[in-house]
């Protein structure tokens, strides 16, 4: 009876480890943040057009179109920018996702990302990956308990694995990226 006992109580923390086991492909409880794969994404993708200046956009999007969109920078009273909607930068030829809307008649990007300035390797103290072009990332470090293995951009939001984040700053050599767990600071390896 006691044999019994212990079987049916390893058998019922099998089946729930695997059930709570993290699929890829699929969300679990932890990452209920991700969004669904049912939402509409409404970002542009494109390459960044040789007209582009400060504040204008010019997108060569992927549907064959050329697009121009005006860049919405706030700025105070002194000059200083408060916020800008350029995430990694804008240089002719990089490979950008744009999310737009219509702000007193004019199409303005409210947030540009430069996916060329993203791609590449990332290292913090607990995770070492590299985002790929086609969708993929590896991860360097095997000991991750959940390493991310896929990204992409959804309405404005980097998707890695099942995490989705918000990214904060861009740089040649910094990123840092925001989920609803808090602020991640990567640096590149090059």
């Amino acid at each position: 009876m006691k044999r019994s006992l212990y079987f049916i109580f390893a058998l019922a923390f099998c089946s729930l480890f695997v059930s709570c086991t993290d699929k890829k492909g699929e969300a679990t409880q932890e990452n209920a943040d991700t969004l669904s794969v049912a939402d509409n994404d409404t970002t542009i993708y494109g390459t960044c057009g040789k007209n582009t200046t400060m504040h204008n956009l010019e997108l060569l999007a992927d549907n064959g179109t050329t697009l121009s969109f005006l860049v919405n920078t706030t700025v105070d009273e002194e000059g200083n920018t408060l916020e800008n909607a350029v995430v990694g930068g804008l240089l002719a030829g990089d490979r950008l996702a744009v999310i737009s809307q219509v702000v007193d008649g004019d199409t303005t990007a409210t947030k540009v990302l430069n996916l060329t300035t993203l791609k590449g390797k990332w290292v913090s103290l607990d995770r070492s990956f590299e985002i790929l072009d086609d969708g993929d990332v590896l991860s360097a470090i095997q000991s991750e308990k959940n390493p991310y293995t896929t990204w992409r951009i959804h309405n404005g939001h980097l998707l890695l694995g099942c995490d989705t984040f918000d990214i904060l700053t861009l740089g040649a050599d910094t990123l840092e990226i925001e989920s609803r767990k808090g602020i991640y600071v990567y640096k590149r390896q090059y």
